[in-house]
């Protein structure tokens, strides 16, 4: 005798702990239609597919890359084109891309600021004050003038 098997789902409360997110940001995210097919229970509760949690791990990813959820709407829109709108996705990530090492460009400037300042007060603590260290800054960037 043939078994059927149905594949695994998540509820709401599971995947909410899978990706760090609040279930009111998951019904935030079916509402606004960004997680196609996901069904519900016969008790109408959602049942999370393995798809709707690639679907959500996308949206995760670009979100924190900076991507607002109007945008992140038309690229679930283009998902469901299909084939034809691959060249529409293909320049999102492209653009994407490009904001992110931006962002990346950005952000080891700050973390130089940030590795400078470290050393300056672990030899300000290391001398008992910052005066020598103040001194010693000033002496050096006249140096390079």
């Amino acid at each position: 005798m043939p078994t059927t098997t149905q594949a695994k789902t998540y509820t709401i409360g599971q995947v909410a702990a899978m990706f760090n997110l609040s279930t009111y940001t998951l019904r935030y995210y079916d509402k606004e239609g960004l997680i196609p097919n996901l069904k519900k229970d016969a008790a109408g509760k959602r049942a999370f597919s393995e798809e709707n949690l690639a679907t959500i791990n996308i949206i995760e990813c670009i979100k924190k890359a900076g991507m607002p959820i109007k945008d992140i709407k038309q690229f679930i829109v283009w998902c469901n084109q299909g084939d034809a709108s691959l060249k529409q996705r293909l320049a999102m990530f492209q653009q994407l891309r490009q904001d992110v090492l931006g962002q990346l460009a950005q952000l080891e400037e700050t973390l130089a600021t940030i590795e400078y300042k470290c050393d300056y007060y672990q030899q300000a603590v290391a001398a008992g004050t910052e005066a020598s260290v103040k001194a010693k800054a000033h002496n050096t960037e006249n140096v390079h003038d």
